[in-house]
């Protein structure tokens, strides 16, 4: 692995190297190193575990929010839901090589349009080691060489990890440099180095926050799929049945806060409202969830109005990663779809609703990722999808949208056969 490079340079070039071969590996070589990778995070996950307790140890110092430190603590049961995503991602269908389409055209040639691997793909990511593994593994499968750049405070646990996935594969034949880890160093630096390595590196996709984003966006030559930031709402429309919106809502923004799929902002139709909003209210306050709330939720809230805090402009904007939900009144769907067509980020949005009518109607006009009906947000997710994993969950339109998946990391190519065809 290249783990020893002394550069950002040095690692990607060595992966463009291992590309060239990797992608003319045959299947049952890829699917065998992943099944190595998944035994050897298994048989080590002592070592593992040791390198994050170091990391979790500096976080808690360093004083890091306690959804951050939740999302870099490794376990013993999150080691083996790893190693059990990667053989998921090896059992699934293999799509290098894959036919997309063919014809033979008017003039006799044969054209076939074919799947193929993007080359090398870079990960940028935040303090989620799962990350590592999952991106590895996603790469491997379809035929890429991947480059990672985690975050310092979980570079112990990235290093463990890669360093165990790259032995694991090359000793399954899987060419050095295909997994390469970017040391922590100055993230500015090295971030730059990584954007503009456009001889090296064909695809680079951010896990991060909206800082994160716009530190790319300055300075990115190599193409960018963007896994930003998720503001993701649920909308309990005037028709909603109450106990399962009630359920979803609690699920969706307190079952892991820290995570990009959860929901950021309850809207609440005002029909239903003077039930819904004193029910949900005391339950999430309950749960230690912070509410933040426009003048109407908060005259229905009753005995435990003085407990929520005014909302203003920047909490509907704001992606809290955190338990804190913004909670705002509305009148009609169409004003729902308004309030998450100014604030949402593209991500996950969710209506719950025992109106058809409604159900489309919010389906069609919200413009996101992901669309709920009657859903939590939460299974916005590569593994919950059938991916076996995710690289992350893009909210743009080109050239993946949704959680980025095998699919997503390969590009095609047309193969046209003639017999001594020439053009008049």
């Amino acid at each position: 692995m290249s783990l020893t490079a002394t550069t950002v340079e040095d690692v990607c070039r060595s992966a463009k190297r291992a590309a060239r071969r990797l992608a003319t590996l045959d299947r049952r070589v890829r699917d065998g190193a992943l099944a190595r990778i998944a035994s050897s995070l298994e048989e080590r996950v002592d070592q593992i575990l040791d390198a994050n307790r170091e990391d979790m140890q500096r976080a808690e110092e360093k004083g890091l929010e306690p959804a951050l430190l939740d999302r870099l603590l490794l376990t013993e049961e999150r080691v083996a839901a790893m190693a059990e995503g990667v053989r998921q991602v090896a059992a699934l269908p293999d799509p290098v090589g894959e036919l997309i389409d063919g014809r033979r055209l008017p003039n006799g040639l044969d054209l076939r349009r074919v799947r193929v691997p993007l080359g090398v793909v870079a990960v940028v990511y935040e303090a989620r080691p799962n990350v590592t593994i999952d991106c590895t593994a996603l790469c491997l499968k379809s035929g890429n060489a991947v480059v990672l750049r985690g975050s310092s405070s979980a570079q112990r646990s990235n290093a463990a990890l890669a360093a165990i996935a790259a032995e694991a594969a090359e000793a399954a034949g899987i060419p050095a440099g295909a997994i390469g880890l970017i040391a922590s160093g100055e993230r500015g630096d090295d971030l730059r180095a990584l954007a503009t390595a456009k001889d090296s590196v064909d695809l680079i996709i951010p896990r991060g926050g909206e800082g994160l984003k716009r530190a790319l966006e300055e300075v990115a030559t190599v193409p960018v799929i963007y896994a930003a930031a998720g503001n993701c709402h649920v909308y309990v429309d005037a028709e909603a049945d109450l106990e399962r919106a009630r359920a979803i809502v609690v699920n969706a923004k307190t079952q892991r806060p820290g995570v990009c799929n959860a929901c950021e902002t309850l809207l609440v139709n005002s029909h239903v409202a003077p039930a819904f909003v004193p029910l949900i209210v005391r339950e999430l306050l309950a749960r230690g969830v912070e509410l933040r709330t426009c003048a109407r939720t908060r005259a229905l809230a009753g005995d435990l109005a003085d407990r929520l805090r005014p909302a203003d402009e920047r909490d509907w904007q704001t992606e809290y990663l955190a338990p804190i939900l913004a909670v705002r009144v509305v009148d009609t769907l169409d004003e729902a779809v308004e309030h998450i067509d100014r604030y949402g980020s593209g991500h996950s949005e969710a209506i719950v609703t025992e109106s058809t009518d409604a159900a489309r109607a919010f389906c069609d006009a919200v413009d996101a990722a992901c669309v709920y009906v009657n859903a939590s947000t939460r299974f916005t997710d590569g593994f919950e999808f059938g991916l076996g994993a995710e690289i992350g969950n893009s909210t743009q339109k080109l050239h993946a949208r949704g959680p980025i998946g095998l699919r997503e990391l390969t590009t095609y190519k047309y193969v046209i056969e003639g017999a001594g065809h020439v053009r008049e």
